[in-house]
């Protein structure tokens, strides 16, 4: 039976499914396991949990479809197989829910949607929405027309973004893997399961492994869709989507797969958005001095601290501030284009008005607009 959003004020849960699991390892469309995470889904939402369900499978389905074995890699042809697949996945997706009475909405994302301030409000209250009437957002990445996403985007990343914009509880992320181990289990014997860690801990980045054939993420992506998620407070669990009543079990508080805690209390929304933005236009290079300045008093970021100026950015973009050894740390609004910051980097706030014969801000960009990423 349907019903109205969840009542008892709890944070919504994000899951998702990758092609691996949802196509049979290519097989098409595995239909009766679709149909068992579904009923899943259907009886932890009636225990009064919402639920965006994030969907992988689209280009997977075409190929298999079309009976192709092998992924191409011309970006017309992952549009086609995209365009073909995304038919099957829904109708899956829509039958299997209707059978609980419950509605699903499609929403297809890109990059660009959540780069873009004022469209990742609107996606975001989409969501919502969505969710205040009791329906089931199935969301995945728009790849019929986002050429950069087929490239280089995966739905795992998609899914800490969603995470974000609806301020998830956890991030559920089931994949062909118990979880993240300690080396790759295929090829290590010897690999042990990691119960649980911190999101964003770069050790266990040199734990994971690459992707398969048909998905574009490995336990790499899982890894960084995890650290994206915390900036919402959001907790994630990597965990095998082949595991008996595997969702019903998390919920009630089984400790499955790999845990991953954020390290931290969340950031504000604007925050998130500028942390998950792809759309980073240019570079800045920090001595060590603006560094500890952003990390560890918060505070503004000032020309004083640049040494470096890297790409052709207009105020108002968002840059990535690296450190001396070019990692990057922090991300911003700037407050100056490029060819500006160039002449005022390295002076005082004070010699602004000097150099350019204006001051729009003493800061190239303000602690409001930035957000430490590492």
């Amino acid at each position: 039976m349907s019903r109205k959003a969840a009542t008892s004020g709890a944070r919504p849960w994000v899951i998702k499914i990758g092609s691996a699991l949802l196509t049979a390892e290519g097989r098409g469309l595995d239909r009766e396991n679709i149909r068992v995470w579904v009923n899943q889904m259907s009886k932890i939402r009636e225990r009064g949990l919402d639920l965006v369900l994030v969907s992988s499978g689209s280009i997977a389905e075409g190929m298999s479809r079309l009976g192709l074995r092998k992924r191409p890699e011309a970006i017309y042809e992952l549009q086609a197989l995209a365009a073909i697949g995304q038919m099957g996945l829904i109708q899956v997706y829509e039958s299997c829910f209707q059978a609980h009475d419950t509605h699903t909405a499609q929403i297809l994302l890109t990059h660009e949607d959540v780069a873009h301030r004022g469209r990742y409000l609107n996606a975001r209250s989409t969501l919502r929405m969505l969710l205040r009437y009791g329906v089931v957002p199935v969301v995945n990445e728009n790849d019929t027309v986002a050429t950069h996403e087929i490239r280089l985007g995966d739905n795992d990343t998609l899914a800490g973004l969603v995470a974000n914009l609806v301020e998830a509880e956890m991030l559920i992320i089931l994949t062909d893997q118990a979880g993240l181990y300690t080396a790759d289990p295929r090829k290590d014997k010897t690999a042990e399961l990691v119960p649980e860690g911190r999101a964003g801990d770069l050790a266990l980045e040199a734990m994971a492994g690459e992707g398969g054939a048909l998905g574009r993420g490995g336990m790499r992506t899982k890894l960084r869709a995890a650290a994206l998620a915390a900036r919402s407070g959001t907790a994630t669990r990597i965990v095998s989507g082949r595991e008996p009543d595997v969702l019903i079990r998390l919920h009630q508080g089984e400790a499955l797969g790999t845990l991953l805690k954020p390290r931290s209390t969340p950031v504000a929304a604007r925050k998130q958005w500028l942390a998950g933005s792809p759309s980073v236009t240019g570079t800045l290079q920090l001595d060590e001095g603006a560094c500890r300045v952003l990390r560890e008093a918060g505070r503004s970021l000032l020309a004083v601290g640049v040494t470096g100026v890297e790409g052709a950015f207009s105020r108002g973009e968002i840059v990535a501030c690296v450190d001396p050894n070019g990692r990057e740390i922090a991300r911003g609004v700037v407050n100056y284009d490029a060819e500006e910051t160039r002449k005022i980097m390295g002076q005082p706030s004070a010699r602004i008005a000097e150099l350019l014969g204006y001051v729009d801000e003493p800061e190239l960009i303000h602690r409001d607009n930035l957000v430490v990423t590492d």
